[in-house]
């Protein structure tokens, strides 16, 4: 009871952001859905004329349809950018393959007898094609659409990755801040949608002919209407833009910080880290949320805004291992710490270029890291058994892995199995409590507040000390989890808002404060 308490009160305390989020989530699904009736309908009357043309078109659609859905989304931003247009193209896609089959199916499976008929009375291939053969196959044709519909539904939660809105802002936000209340935010209106979305097409599908000829006269009237919804959304303004990460909206250390702490309001959107840097170069954001050692920041010439009111706090980074994979391999310990204070902030900006702007590989990157430091040696193929090691899906935690993998393999007998891109905090967080993993690199302003999330006043004890707040977060996660912080690797990789370097010497921004002075003149 407690919890869905708790679940409902979070859903009553953040009511218009669902709200704004519910209506892009329908807007999004409807657009898509429009065009996709407009593109898929005819091409399945055309495959049921010329029907040698119906392996081609079905085939393409249906390898269409099997692309997955972030890498159909990650081909559309070089040529559409972020934000409604890549996300609408991609759900058109997926949405063709079962309006155009069932429109084809339909079709093809009126009975020759009646079409001979109409032929015989003098009808024109149009009236037969609008008199007879699509009212007939007009239950199976409604059949696709809400297939169409259901999927669009679920695969519009993935647009938050690129900007583009609906309600995959919460879910995911929810799952890189080990937040279960933000998962089911998110994820159960958007069930309850599609649930609704499908009794209500399942209905009219049903209705005789007479009451369904009415509904489809004004039928697509309710879908440019629901489609409309898209642009409801207060937070399409004017002024300048900001691109925020899920996780980073949900935090203290973020906007919710940035809200309270400095008073900022700017007009923001949610995107995926992978893009958010690329977005800012382009002109299509003005403020991103970063990390202070990403080797984008180099790439793309973008400035840090100082934090002058200290809301960020270190995020120095260390392996978490469980204490009782540390027991079952003696020597893990010792070989990790080999990594300690090696890298600086510099150095892992560096190496983080090079992966994510000069794309080497991150076992490249890794294996020339230790060699210069003289830190490599050859894999030992030893058999005492197997380290599992854990990353986060972004080029750092890759590189990382692969370090203490050729580290492991290279100083011990031990063989290494890596399970790398796990996705937010939450996923690696619970595989390393569930013993799925033995560890991962961790930071320590990560294991504060996403993970042990202590009250405000210890927080505002121990964040300006870094020794303090990795003291902190080591004695707790052992008394807590029986999980223990080995040494700092060295660098502190914290959270910043960025701009273009240019932009910040135009509009003489150079401080978050400064930033939020902009914002209220203008």
């Amino acid at each position: 009871m407690n919890e869905q308490q708790t679940l409902w009160q979070f859903m009553s305390m953040e009511s218009d952001k669902l709200l704004n989020q519910t209506l892009q989530h329908i807007g999004l699904t409807f657009i898509s859905l429009l065009f996709a009736v407009a593109v898929g309908l005819p091409l399945g009357i055309l495959i049921a004329r010329k029907r040698s043309l119906s392996g081609t078109v079905l085939g393409i659609a249906g390898i269409l349809q099997t692309v997955p859905s972030i890498a159909l989304l990650g081909f559309m931003i070089p040529v559409l950018g972020i934000g409604a247009k890549p996300a609408i193209v991609a759900l058109l896609i997926y949405a063709l393959l079962p309006i155009i089959r069932n429109t084809y199916t339909g079709i093809i499976g009126v009975d020759k007898h009646i079409t001979e008929a109409a032929k015989a009375l003098g009808m024109t291939k149009f009236q037969i094609l609008f008199k007879i053969e699509l009212p007939l196959a007009m239950p199976v044709i409604l059949a696709g659409i809400r297939t169409a519909t259901v999927i669009n539904v679920g695969v519009a939660t993935l647009a938050s990755y690129i900007a583009a809105g609906g309600l995959g802002e919460f879910i995911f936000g929810g799952i890189s801040l080990n937040n279960t209340n933000m998962i089911l935010a998110g994820a159960i209106p958007a069930a309850l949608l599609a649930i609704v979305l499908d009794a209500l097409l399942a209905l009219i599908q049903k209705m005789n002919f007479k009451k369904l000829r009415k509904i489809l006269m004004v039928l697509p009237f309710v879908i440019i209407v629901l489609s409309a919804f898209y642009v409801l959304p207060s937070a399409y303004g004017s002024g300048l833009k900001a691109g925020f990460t899920p996780e980073f909206m949900g935090r203290q250390d973020g906007d919710l910080g940035l809200k309270t702490a400095y008073g900022l309001k700017i007009r923001t959107v949610v995107i995926s880290d992978a893009v958010m840097y690329k977005a800012a170069f382009t002109k299509e954001l003005d403020v991103i949320s970063g990390y202070s050692t990403d080797g984008r920041l180099k790439a793309f010439d973008l400035k840090i805004l100082k934090d002058d009111k200290g809301i960020f706090p270190p995020y120095y980074a260390a392996p978490i291992v469980l204490q009782s994979s540390l027991e079952k391999f003696p020597d893990l310990e010792n070989t990790l710490n080999l990594l300690a204070g090696k890298i600086t902030d510099s150095v892992m900006t560096d190496l983080n270029y090079r992966t994510d702007y000069l794309h080497q590989s991150p076992e490249r990157v890794a294996k020339d890291f230790l060699v210069k430091n003289g830190l490599y040696k050859s894999p030992k193929n030893g058999g005492a058994g197997t380290i599992k090691i854990g990353s986060k899906i972004f080029g750092e935690q890759y590189i990382l892995a692969e370090m203490y993998s050729m580290l492991i393999k290279g100083n011990t007998n031990y063989q290494v199995e890596t399970k790398t891109g796990l996705g937010g905090t939450k996923i690696c967080f619970d595989a390393l409590l569930n013993n799925q993993i033995d560890f991962y690199p961790e930071y320590t302003g990560t294991g504060l507040l996403a993970i042990l999330k202590p009250d405000s006043r210890v927080i505002g004890r121990i964040t300006p000390d870094k020794d303090k707040t990795y003291a902190y977060v080591r004695n707790e996660f052992v008394k807590k989890y029986k999980i223990k912080w080995l040494k700092p690797i060295g660098f502190n990789n914290a959270y910043a808002l960025m701009m273009r370097q240019k932009q910040s010497a135009e509009l003489n921004v150079n401080s978050i404060t400064e930033l939020k002075n902009h914002l209220d003149k203008n």
